[in-house]
């Protein structure tokens, strides 16, 4: 089954432990710090349009990427009538627009998702490609230290009355492919459970690989931070936050 299909229908309920609003304001901050305080602003694997109607509420021209068709469609369903996002469905390494933005951001882990360094390579591209001069994209990535020590071959469980889950991960550290096994009850109209089973993929990237890929599609590395602060990443950062720059 393709990722995202049956958990689209509870991936808002599972994710409410996610700080969005926190996450917005830095986003937010970190693009005003660096001029941009309007115009058109880019999320790549936007999914339900959680942070892209956040940061569409801060005043900013939205458009909101992703290749799940479900999860853009709740995100449609969940927009305001004169909100003004636009939604697209497209993979992010093909991604094509019409014009330029002024940046370009992605949130939870999206880029992990991407299995080849060609792959990730070819995004950076395509986001250097969009951004207007000066443009800045910011994304956050799992880090090594997360697979290895805390995802590694552990199984998480969460019970709601909606629905519950099962997930089980499986890293394989030569290949720096980590499996996300989700088995999922969801509730129907009628009240029942019904089983949904799905197999995510995430790849593993050292910082300094994926610094070396931005510059070389062009992009200049401004900071590496622990998630979303202004603290540098350490050996123990479990997300990491990238901030990079087009330059003319």
């Amino acid at each position: 089954m393709d990722a995202y299909t049956s958990f689209a229908q509870v991936y808002d309920l599972f994710m409410d432990n996610v700080p969005y609003e926190e996450w917005g304001a830095f986003l937010q901050e970190q693009l005003a710090a660096h001029g941009i305080e309007d115009g058109v602003v880019l999320e790549l694997g936007c999914g339900t349009g959680r942070m892209t109607r956040i940061m569409a509420a801060y005043g900013y021209d939205m458009i909101g990427v992703d290749n799940a068709i479900d999860m853009l469609s709740l995100a449609m369903a969940k927009e305001e009538a004169d909100s003004g996002i636009l939604y697209l469905l497209q993979d992010m390494q093909e991604l094509s627009l019409n014009g330029t933005v002024r940046a370009i951001y992605s949130v939870c882990d999206c880029m992990n998702y991407i299995l080849e360094e060609e792959g990730l390579l070819q995004v950076f591209c395509h986001v250097r490609e969009y951004l207007d001069e000066n443009g800045i994209f910011l994304f956050d990535i799992n880090t090594p230290y997360k697979y290895r020590e805390l995802l590694a071959e552990n199984t998480f469980a969460e019970n709601r009355s909606e629905g519950s889950f099962i997930w089980e991960n499986f890293y394989d550290d030569k290949e720096q492919i980590n499996e996300y096994d989700l088995t999922l009850f969801i509730r129907n109209e009628d009240g029942l459970f019904e089983k949904y089973e799905e197999t995510h993929y995430q790849r593993s990237y050292e910082m300094e690989q994926v610094r070396s890929l931005l510059e070389k599609a062009g992009l200049t590395v401004l900071g590496i931070y622990d998630a979303y602060t202004d603290s540098p990443h350490t050996k123990e950062t479990e997300r990491a936050m990238f901030i990079a720059k087009k330059n003319g």
